[in-house]
């Protein structure tokens, strides 16, 4: 493969990355080089702490008891109310038979959290959700914390669960790592049909019976949810960066091919340890340039606005420093290849079928788009990523994807949908926001007209069932950052906003809150910092003042003077649901573009 020379945007971004991250980055390969040097052999533990150790192992416990080869340990967020994680079920008893092919062995090292956000959204339970990311690397801390593993490997899909077990995962980076999914679900019903339904029922002229039945025609089976959400980009995003076996993403659960990708990550995991002859710890393989990779693929395939700031958090995991800035300079120059839904009508399955990441990483690596010199977990470098898994007979191949299979969902770098990623950075008075145009039509980049102010999802639903929003308005829904109240998605508004601008009016949305990689076809500036509560400006906005989103010119303001004002009062936080006992969370949390966690915030890190 000829590739051109890195992009000169790609280049400078990430030479400024590398600048900015200098003393946090030596910092923390400083640390793992430490921890590599000190971490306790297990031949050293104590007979006690031994025995405890491998006291369950039954027919491993002999040979963990001998060191005779890497012992792995299993991180999951195995449940069976999420979808995506029901088929872990299974992983850990085949992977122990797996690690016995090439003289390793399994221990389940510890489980996290997961919960489903489709669940949550709309629901208390939402603002547990952003904190749940930090649950789940403390809780990725706590399963490795005793100090009897060669190699990781990390059982996880979904929205905060795959950040948070990288987040975790990091801070024992001088172990090798390898990210295992399951797979997404089978198409369900058109994805039009799903927004339809949505949208009669928000306007009352379909019954919660109707709705229900096309929910359950969507989402209908073990695996993931099929549109390009935050967990599907989780997965483009570990294939960016080389965490996976290459083109592990989407293939469906239950098939031979799922089963052998699983079983080629066991035997490369026991491969890349430190008593082998291809050491790749973790710390070494997500650096900078991993960073960067993950942040094109996420413009390049118009994936999660969620991973504004997942992004950022997982960065400084690994002492790296990245921000709006970052990706909204990187947005101008990645082209958007691929339109998934609700960027485009085909779901998952369709993109995989259509050539997938394969088709994506070699578009990218084509045009100089990417780093192709980053470290993988796979040998033969990051161009193994652009080619696509099979099965000759009972043997794992890999082979070039070829052109694309459906040029209205997939097309190459040099012929793409639009010439940039996508995601934009708008700021002005009022603050620094994201904007997602790729999922918004040209025409509505620009809205200009007075706010309606508000501070929960069911006062906004409330105002559009008595018509007060048939107009021309830019609706406000603050008190919603990770301080306030854990910034929970605010995916409800959706279908009202969506109609509103079907009924002919100028709308849009401005959020210090989250919207999902579901988020649709209205303008909207989220994840707005500094967030309402302590200072944001959000917080002096008053009903009818004047607001303007432009994507277009990237800005994100009022002629008002707010200087002149005092800030609104914030709502009590709400109690129950568990959400007191996350005070501390909230109370720690950093903002958003930092990447909003309590947990890295109070570590200094």
């Amino acid at each position: 493969m000829t590739n051109k020379p890195l992009n000169d945007t790609i280049h400078r971004v990430t030479e400024r990355v590398i600048a900015n991250s200098r003393d946090s980055r030596a910092a923390y390969l400083e640390l793992m080089e430490r921890e590599g040097d000190r971490q306790v052999n297990r031949g050293s533990l104590s007979c006690s702490n031994l025995a405890h150790a491998f006291a369950g192992a039954e027919e491993d416990q002999a040979a963990i008891m001998a060191a005779r080869g890497p012992n792995l340990g299993v991180v999951t967020a195995y449940n069976d109310m999420l979808s995506a994680h029901q088929p872990y079920y299974r992983y850990p008893e085949r992977m122990k038979i797996w690690a016995r092919e090439v003289g390793a062995t399994v221990q389940v090292a510890g489980g996290t959290p997961a919960m489903c956000d489709g669940v949550t959204q709309g629901e208390a339970g939402m603002e547990l959700s952003l904190f749940s990311r930090d649950t789940i690397a403390l809780s990725t801390t706590i399963a490795l914390s005793h100090a009897m593993y060669d190699g990781v490997a990390l059982l996880g899909i979904c929205d905060k669960i795959v950040p948070g077990l990288l987040m975790g995962a990091l801070r024992f980076g001088h172990l090798p790592a390898i990210f295992v999914p399951s797979g997404p679900m089978g198409t369900g019903i058109s994805n039009k049909e799903k927004q339809r339904v949505r949208q009669l029922y928000a306007e009352g002229k379909a019954s919660r019976e109707e709705l229900l039945t096309s929910e359950m025609g969507s989402y209908h089976s073990p695996g993931t949810c099929t549109f390009y959400g935050t967990a599907n980009s989780n997965q483009m995003m570990m294939e960016m960066m080389g965490l996976h076996v290459p083109g592990a993403a989407f293939v469906p659960p239950g098939a031979k091919l799922r089963q052998e990708l699983s079983r080629a990550a066991t035997h490369r995991l026991a491969a890349i340890g430190k008593r082998g002859e291809d050491f790749r710890p973790l710390s070494r393989v997500v650096d900078e340039k991993a960073i960067i990779n993950a942040a094109i693929g996420l413009l390049a395939t118009g994936g999660s606005t969620n991973h504004a700031i997942h992004i950022p958090a997982m960065a400084r995991a690994a002492g790296i420093r990245f921000d709006w800035t970052d990706l909204a300079e990187l947005s101008s120059a990645v082209p958007l290849v691929a339109r998934v839904y609700p960027n485009g009508s085909g779901d998952v399955n369709h993109f995989h079928e259509a050539g997938g990441m394969g088709y994506v990483i070699g578009t990218l690596l084509d045009e100089g788009l990417a780093h192709a010199d980053i470290t993988t977990v796979w040998d033969g470098g990051f161009e193994s990523y652009s080619r696509e898994p099979g099965m000759d007979g009972d043997a794992l191949t890999w082979r070039d994807p070829g052109p694309s299979g459906d040029t209205e969902m997939l097309r190459p770098a040099s012929g793409p949908f639009q010439s940039d990623g996508g995601m934009r950075l708008v700021q002005g008075n009022l603050g620094r926001a994201c904007f997602k145009s790729s999922a918004v039509e040209r025409e509505r980049w620009t809205v200009e007209a007075p706010c309606r102010i508000f501070e929960d999802q069911p006062s906004v639903n409330e105002a559009f069932r008595k018509g007060e929003l048939d107009k021309d308005v830019v609706v406000v829904v603050r008190f919603q950052g990770p301080r306030a109240n854990g910034m929970p998605e605010l995916h409800k508004l959706t279908p009202a906003l969506g109609v509103l601008q079907d009924r002919g009016y100028k709308v849009a949305l401005v959020t210090d809150g989250r919207m999902s990689g579901a988020s649709g076809k209205v303008p909207a500036a989220i994840h707005c910092t500094p967030e309402a509560l302590g200072g944001g400006p959000l917080a002096k906005l008053h009903d009818g003042d004047i607001v303007r989103v432009c994507a277009a010119t990237g800005e994100l303001s009022t002629p008002s003077d707010l200087d002149s004002r005092e800030q609104s009062p914030a709502p009590d936080p709400e109690i129950g649901m568990g959400r007191e006992l996350f005070a501390m969370f909230r109370a720690g949390a950093d903002g958003a573009e930092q990447g909003a966690s309590p947990m890295l915030a109070m570590a200094g890190l």
